[in-house]
């Protein structure tokens, strides 16, 4: 089952944001969508979830989703846009409660504790939305999310999650915890596409990326084919060596190091 998108074309105003855009995104894998600012990452990913005007044609499960009613959409996929505005005095628990009116999960009243402690906040469950900090509203709307779509497959059909910039607002801990429940929701048989601004976490996490660049995708592949010295020069604008280490007197943090760490631990 596949999330697939073709010929996407956006315009915003005069400016062309996307021209022809073909994308693909299967279920069982993290899918990261990376590039530089005003590639078009975000406007593709709304394009997918049609919160953007748009040509184009986009299959979710082999569905049209044109053709799709909202609650058909809500049922198998779930998105967390970069930012949330809650007008309203909410709690968390009440916020992470939305997702049950949204998804298939109603009848099991746990799923948004579950949700929660998934995101490191089940002590945070009382306390009202508005009083957190950004990476913690992030967290929440996170939890929110998964509730929608608690279990990655039903009946033999895939779910997904759609996730723009799911860590940007995050320190690295809890950047590991939201991308390690990504990890395991695809290996459990969902479907996770991501916009990624990381590419430290991109590599660790991703089974396969999609570059984009100026409105277009440049290159698609596995981490290690997509992110190489001369693509990333090349579309960064910028040297950014892969695997070199910098000179002795600048530390450095090696995120990947957390796997041999956690293995040797275990």
């Amino acid at each position: 089952m596949t999330l697939q998108a073709r010929n996407i074309s956006v315009k915003l105003g005069r400016r062309r944001v996307l021209a022809g855009v073909d994308f693909s995104a299967s279920a069982g894998r993290v899918t990261a969508i990376v590039g530089p600012n005003g590639s078009g990452k975000t406007t593709l990913l709304r394009s997918i979830t049609g919160e953007v005007a748009h040509q184009g044609e986009v299959r979710l499960n082999g569905a049209d989703v044109a053709n799709l009613q909202p609650w058909q959409l809500a049922a198998i996929r779930a998105v967390q846009p970069q930012s949330s505005s809650i007008a309203f005095p909410f709690n968390v628990l009440e916020i992470v409660r939305l997702g049950l009116s949204a998804g298939l999960s109603a009848a099991d009243s746990s799923v948004p504790m579950k949700a929660l402690q998934a995101v490191g906040l089940n002590r945070f469950a009382g306390r009202m939305y508005q009083g957190l900090s950004g990476g913690e509203q992030q967290r929440v709307q996170l939890a929110r999310v998964i509730t929608q779509v608690w279990e990655p497959v039903v009946d033999g059909i895939p779910r997904w999650l759609i996730l723009d910039e799911p860590v940007a607002s995050l320190d690295i801990g809890h950047q590991f915890t939201v991308m390690d429940l990504a990890r395991d929701y695809a290996a459990r048989g969902g479907g996770v596409v991501a916009v990624m601004h990381d590419l430290n976490l991109t590599a660790m996490f991703a089974d396969y990326v999609v570059l984009m660049e100026t409105g277009q995708i440049a290159t698609t592949g596995s981490p290690a084919e997509v992110l190489t010295d001369e693509t990333l020069a090349r579309t960064y604008g910028c040297a950014v060596p892969v695997n070199t280490t910098p000179p002795a007197q600048i530390p450095f943090l090696l995120p990947q190091a957390r796997v041999n760490m956690t293995r040797h631990s275990a």
